[in-house]
């Protein structure tokens, strides 16, 4: 009976870098017993091969997503009637994980794709439990800030008895700390990565860094709105980035139209187009979404839903902004594909209390 074959040098070394894609010629050569010459011949056959990428020696299955933005609370609290201001109303109260980039990489995360957050929490009871929740779905969360001067933010949200958002209130000062220092720190976390996904609670500084970044390195930035008043924080130059996620009220603010007309939303894509975007999503609510075809804006209708399977609306927009991103991890191109799923995620979510659907699955990809 032939006795199993052994492992060649080569075989090790690939077991090293997939443990440690950050490894060192001279550390794989110290523990292989081999000279730093074999190692980097090594390197390159694998590289050719195609079985690494580049010289973080990344393993192409494990190219991960970076996600880089907000992490906080979420409070929901829900009229059980009609809703009177200025005066005290029943209600009924939800809380769950929240923060539109850790949102994001939640959903990634049950789809059963590689993802790293890097994002800013307390060290408090709060803040600990959300990057231990994450990591338990098999998010990486290494790298990310946590401050001991500071809580952790927190979004609270108050709903119509239909679910729908009457007003928000958001404590996410924690997230400026998220600033260019804390980019250099955590470059080794965002090197493998294919697509980086960057939320607006992010400061100007950050933004602007990110799209050099992006521009210099062979990535994918996919920035996706919070809200109107963080518009402001875009800037003009929209170079190095790939996609733009939004709704119809925080495209009027960053463009500065009014949004009433198809000719009017075209001419809005054409404006962000001449500022350097490369594709555009829009939300638009219960009409589904528009989204960049060349130089048209296409529309694509929201999955059939029975009102009465509607819990309410939160998060929803972020599962929409994973989905995209899921799709466009495995096929860059098609975007009608990548918002379809978006749309699909989205309604899983509407029909959940919880920001991020527990019916997330890896099978929503295949």
């Amino acid at each position: 009976m032939p006795s199993p074959k052994e492992p060649t040098s080569k075989d090790q070394l690939l077991a090293l870098v997939e443990a440690n894609p950050f490894i060192s010629q001279q550390e794989l050569a110290d523990q292989l017993g081999l000279s730093r010459s074999a190692v980097a011949g090594h390197l390159a056959q694998l590289t050719r091969e195609g079985r690494i990428l580049g010289r973080a020696y990344v393993l192409p299955q494990r190219q991960p997503i970076v996600c880089l933005g907000g992490t906080n609370l979420d409070r929901k609290l829900r009229g059980l009637g009609a809703l009177q201001m200025g005066s005290s109303n029943p209600a009924r109260q939800h809380e769950s994980p929240g923060g539109v980039a850790r949102n994001i990489a939640e959903n990634l995360a049950r789809l059963g794709l590689p993802v790293h957050l890097l994002t800013a929490v307390g060290r408090d009871a709060a803040g600990q439990a959300l990057l231990a929740q994450l990591q338990s779905l098999g998010a990486d969360c290494a790298g990310s800030l946590q401050a001991a001067d500071a809580p952790t933010g927190s979004y609270t949200a108050v709903l119509d008895p239909q679910g729908d958002l009457l007003i928000a209130l958001a404590d996410m000062a924690l997230t400026d700390r998220l600033d260019p220092a804390f980019l250099r720190q955590t470059a080794p976390q965002r090197a493998p990565a294919r697509w980086v996904v960057a939320d607006l609670n992010l400061p100007r500084e950050t933004l602007d860094a990110l799209r050099d970044e992006a521009r210099l390195r062979d990535q994918r930035l996919m920035l996706v709105a919070v809200s109107e008043p963080k518009m402001a924080r875009l800037g003009e130059d929209l170079r190095g980035v790939e996609l733009l996620v939004l709704n119809r009220g925080e495209l009027q603010a960053l463009t500065g139209r009014k949004l009433g007309s198809e000719s009017a939303l075209r001419a809005a894509w054409r404006q962000l187009q001449h500022a350097g975007l490369k594709r555009l999503v829009m939300s638009d609510g219960a009409r589904g979404l528009r989204f960049s075809e060349g130089d048209d804006f296409a529309t694509m209708s929201p999955p059939a839903l029975d009102p009465r399977s509607i819990r309410e609306v939160t998060g929803a927009g972020d599962a929409m902004s994973a989905g995209i991103v899921a799709a466009l991890h495995r096929d860059h191109e098609d975007l009608r594909a990548a918002c379809a799923l978006g749309l699909r995620l989205a309604a899983l979510t509407l029909q959940s209390d919880a920001t991020v659907s527990e019916a997330l699955s890896p099978a929503l990809l295949t």
